[in-house]
């Protein structure tokens, strides 16, 4: 299977589920400690959480692919400045996901929702870093050229 230029595809999923992930935590940590839901529905902002990782985790991957066909026309310092924002998002990502996981299995109700909401603290964090992320892609893109590294005239900015 051909991953080439696979990476603008996947970006989207990881980048929305980052804009989410505080409303969707938070939402659903409102709701379970007002007892309107059980514990088990933190399960869903779990599962997101989840996707977000490896869409990202996947993203990052793809990238390092679509990297070989425009590392010789986009500066290594724009492309090494995406994939260090990228490295750092995915693994925030991971972090808060190992918080909200550890949230479903921690044996007292307030622990556990402490625990959730340190989790979903995490998620701006992880959010802010998304758009570092997305910012430095689109100078790769808008400045430099990255999306039309075949065209003729197109490439870093002078």
């Amino acid at each position: 299977m051909d991953l080439t230029l696979l990476h603008p595809k996947l970006v989207h999923v990881p980048m929305a589920l980052a804009v989410l992930m505080p409303l969707v935590m938070t939402g659903v940590l409102v709701m379970w400690r007002r007892g309107a839901v059980p514990r088990a529905a933190w399960g869903l902002a779990v599962a997101l959480q989840a996707i977000l990782v490896l869409s990202a985790a996947a993203s990052l991957k793809t990238g390092e692919i679509d990297e070989d066909h425009v590392e010789d026309r986009v500066p290594k310092a724009a492309l090494d400045r995406h994939e260090d924002a990228a490295e750092v998002f995915v693994w925030a990502g991971a972090a808060v996901l190992a918080l909200a996981a550890a949230a479903l299995f921690t044996r007292t109700a307030g622990a556990s929702q402490a625990i959730a909401l340190a989790a979903t603290v995490g998620t701006v964090v992880v959010f802010g870093l998304g758009y570092r992320v997305g910012e430095a892609g689109g100078a790769l893109v808008y400045q430099h050229g990255a999306a039309c590294p075949d065209v003729a005239g197109v490439g870093p900015a002078h």
